[in-house]
């Protein structure tokens, strides 16, 4: 994060202050590191993950939500894209947040929003209510995993930051994976609002924990807000994730001008977000110039942060269009009921995340590149292995190909969160984080759509033309992870020019 030297008559501007004494500039921060910093990370980590489970851990719960809300499945399908659409929206101006405000009063607002939404959840008295819950607490995760992010570039020594970076995989991985499946053990046995009257607790007593031990990082500056921007990045972000969001759906009715106002509804959204996006490019070019930019795109002039970032919107893809995919392989060709499908997915996910710290330990030994070639080697070889599934595959087969998956995506998460924000200027780690957290969010939509759709497309194709629906199904599926196969194909290639950051040890190439 940029420091400034603060002016007396601005409170809120002033060096960041805690429990622990005056805050210190990145490089003190470092090398001040105690355990209660360790234990301040730890509180980060554990707390992201709570957040984080909860965007896709609606999606099972749905037709629960139908019958006793009264609504319909579109209507359900919007618990959670809302809270896609509101972490969209809201990521990008983090960087803007992360310079501006301390770090314990950005955790504390983090965690008393999502508190409150799933306080309000847990006791919705209707489909609004819950909608509104859903979208307050996804404002205070949108603002956590940047944060996390943030924290650890700041804190942590170059060659350690694998190691914790490790940890953080298994937040932005392994959390969107098991939220199915944990959605499904509640379901099996108890209401949807259990889902939320379990969480509340933990998100109260991390709030408690977190508003008394805290540590501010770095100093906060007077950093400028563009309304403009703001409104831009809303229209861009929002309007891509809303636009894809809606690919590959129906209109909600019945009748043909239901769905092509849905179709027309879906590219007025892509279009107002490609327009409002580009404008927004456009902005933060001209503002960066006098450090005054939403989010500073300047992270892009080092080549190893982009190459980076190109391979992680390539793998959340593939990880998020999994996770939708396979359930509905699972559910609509071999017949398996929703838990049963959640447990096929739950040992890749645990896998990731057992394999986050080690992996981080290996980076920091050895640098990136022989983890993340043969990890996305692994990601390619899985799809190309899924694009000959068939209402005949046995569900062993599932959970191995899963299994490995989940490992080669472990191989190369870790490596590609730290070498690319390691490759950024510190000033500039606040604004780097928020790019990763935007990246993940749109990735997630495309994958998402993109898989659908195609999953979809091919599967009415051949029912229309009297094929069986679970023989349909599979060959609509294996479309999808075809063209997931030809495009992993250039994450492959993209793979080999990922190299450590100057500075942080042996077994690395050019950073920037």
């Amino acid at each position: 994060m940029r420091s400034t030297p603060s002016t007396p008559h601005d409170e809120a501007d002033a060096p960041a202050t805690s429990l622990d004494g005056p805050a210190t500039t990145p490089g003190a921060a470092r090398a001040a590191e105690t355990p209660r910093s360790q234990g301040v990370i730890w509180l980060l980590l554990a707390a992201a993950f709570v957040v984080i489970l909860n965007e896709t851990i609606m999606g099972v719960a749905i037709p629960h939500l139908m019958t006793d809300l009264s609504i319909d499945a579109v209507a359900a399908q919007w618990l959670t894209t809302a809270f896609m659409l509101t972490m969209a929206v809201v990521i990008p101006v983090t960087g803007y947040l992360l310079e501006r405000f301390t770090t314990r009063t950005l955790f504390i607002a983090a965690m008393s929003l999502f508190s409150t939404g799933t306080l309000v959840a847990a006791v919705s008295l209707g489909f609004p209510m819950l909608l509104g819950a859903r979208v307050v607490q996804a404002s205070g995760t949108a603002i956590m995993m940047p944060l996390l992010m943030t924290t650890i570039m700041t804190l942590v020594e170059p060659e350690h930051r694998g190691r914790l970076m490790g940890r953080i995989s298994i937040v932005m991985s392994v959390a969107p994976a098991v939220g199915p499946t944990i959605s499904g053990l509640i379901l099996k046995y108890l209401t949807w609002r259990w889902m939320f009257i379990l969480v509340l607790p933990i998100a109260l007593v991390m709030l408690a924990i977190g508003a008394r031990h805290v540590t501010n990082v770095g100093e906060t500056r007077k950093a400028p807000l563009d309304p403009v921007s703001v409104v831009l990045a809303a229209l861009g972000f929002g309007g891509l994730v809303f636009g894809l969001s809606l690919v590959g759906g129906e209109g909600g009715g019945d009748t043909a001008a239901a769905n092509a106002a849905h179709g027309r509804t879906m590219l007025v959204a892509l279009a107002v977000g490609a327009v409002a996006l580009v404008t927004f490019v456009a902005r933060q070019v001209l503002r960066q110039r006098t450090d005054s930019a939403l989010l500073d795109l300047r992270t892009f002039r080092s080549r190893n942060f982009s190459v980076s970032i190109a391979l992680m919107t390539v793998l959340m893809a593939v990880l998020f269009g999994t996770i939708i995919l396979l359930p509905l392989f699972m559910q609509r060709a071999l017949g398996l009921d929703t838990l049963a499908s959640g447990l096929v997915l739950l040992p890749g996910s645990l896998l990731m995340g057992l394999c986050g710290p080690l992996v981080g330990r290996l980076y920091d030994k050895l640098g990136p590149r022989p983890l993340v070639v043969p990890g996305v080697m692994i990601v390619s070889g899985v799809l190309w292995g899924l694009t000959q599934v068939s209402e005949t595959t046995p569900t062993a087969m599932l959970v191995v190909a899963h299994v490995t998956l989940s490992l080669g995506l472990a191989l190369t998460f870790t490596p590609l969160f730290t070498s690319s924000l390691g490759s950024v200027e510190p000033r500039l780690y606040s604004h780097g984080s928020a790019t990763l957290g935007t990246v993940q969010q749109v990735a997630g939509a495309i994958g998402t759509a993109v898989f659908v759709t195609l999953m979809a497309s091919g599967a009415a194709t051949l029912v229309a033309a009297g094929v069986p629906e679970a023989a349909a199904t599979a060959a609509g599926v294996r479309d999808a992870f075809l063209v997931g196969a030809i495009v992993s194909l250039g994450a492959v290639v993209l793979s080999f020019f990922v190299t450590r950051p100057d500075g942080e040890g042996p077994g690395g190439g050019v950073g920037h």
